[in-house]
């Protein structure tokens, strides 16, 4: 272990996942055992993780920051952010502001973690708005659509924002060198889309990224880009879209397979491969998605998500902790 995971310190919300405290802190310990060295702090009512923690044999560098309070996802953020400065979103925030804490990972409410990142937290130099980065499993891995949900409406200047911390984040995070970023668009050709399109393809091609132009939706699953940049709306299109048919299909490939004792056959003697395409669809594989374009990382975990999936949201916050040092 190096030095630079010694160091390390990682906030997570106890409290926001949809399945309770118990999948958190098992995800934590689950992280804790990849790096052993890098100290996790578990933000939430003392009480309920003490308990949970009793569970576990071995909790390893793991510490508990209490806080009252939780802010749920029916809440409007920026009045829960008010209402509940104890909540353990807000709290988690505060301990990375403060320095007690490197990044924060939470599988709470998106609106208040994204409200109280970019209000706690801030936004980093020159950074208008901070853009939620989706990892899109493809054919040659992982593809990063920035921004998948956090702004609806973009100017030109946003989107060339979001290409360049996204293409930070591709650097430190999954170690792709010179990633290549492309502006999603109606069309490949420059003079294509409308009038923010048309100005965020001149201000990409003068950034200093390895702008690769304008990309179709449909080049994303082939992994033509690194980071695949647009606006909030259309992202999160994208985002449910591939979701909903990657679901869809593998649905009816099973009942393709299932139809015939022939094609159950063939099934068997696949069941590895399909094994392995549905673990790369598979959204707790990755763990989470990451905010970016603030001062430090925060993480936000699928609110559904499992202790698997907490384990793999906190390694990816880990594991860019570590490049960025």
């Amino acid at each position: 272990m190096s030095d630079t995971a010694n160091n390390l310190t990682i906030a997570i919300d106890a409290m926001g996942c949809d399945l309770g405290p118990s999948v958190v802190v098992d995800g934590a310990l689950q992280a804790s055992r990849v790096y052993p060295g890098v100290k996790l702090m578990l933000v939430g009512n003392e009480d309920i993780i003490t308990a949970e923690l009793a569970k576990h044999a071995d909790t390893g560098q793991i510490s508990i920051l209490h806080a009252s309070q939780v802010i749920t996802p029916d809440e409007a953020p920026t009045s829960a952010m008010r209402q509940k400065k104890d909540s353990s979103l807000v709290i988690g925030l505060k301990a990375v502001k403060e320095g007690q804490a490197s990044g924060f990972v939470s599988a709470g409410s998106t609106g208040a973690l994204l409200t109280g990142a970019t209000v706690i937290i801030g936004r980093k130099k020159g950074i208008e708005r901070p853009a939620l980065g989706a990892p899109i499993p493809t054919r040659k891995g992982f593809t990063l659509l920035a921004d998948s949900g956090a702004n609806m409406d973009c100017k030109a200047s946003y989107l060339v924002q979001f290409g360049q911390i996204g293409a930070e984040y591709m650097e430190k995070a999954l170690g792709v060198r010179n990633p290549k970023v492309g502006l999603i668009n109606v069309g490949t050709e420059e003079e294509k889309g409308n009038a923010v399109a048309k100005e965020a393809y001149t201000l990409l091609a003068e950034s200093g990224l390895n702008f690769v132009g304008n990309i179709e939706a449909r080049e994303i699953p082939e992994g033509a880009v690194d980071v695949a940049v647009c606006d909030g709306f259309i992202g999160n299109i994208v985002l449910k879209f591939m979701e909903g048919l990657a679901q869809t299909m593998m649905g009816m490939i099973k009942e393709e397979l299932m139809s015939t004792t022939i094609s159950k056959l063939g099934a068997l003697m696949a069941k590895g491969a399909f094994g392995n395409i549905r673990k790369r669809f598979d959204y707790r594989e990755v763990g989470g998605a990451p905010f970016l374009g603030l001062t430090s990382l925060v993480i936000k975990a699928h609110g559904s998500s499992d202790a698997f999936a907490m384990k793999n949201a906190i390694i990816k916050c880990i594991d860019f902790e570590k490049g960025a040092k």
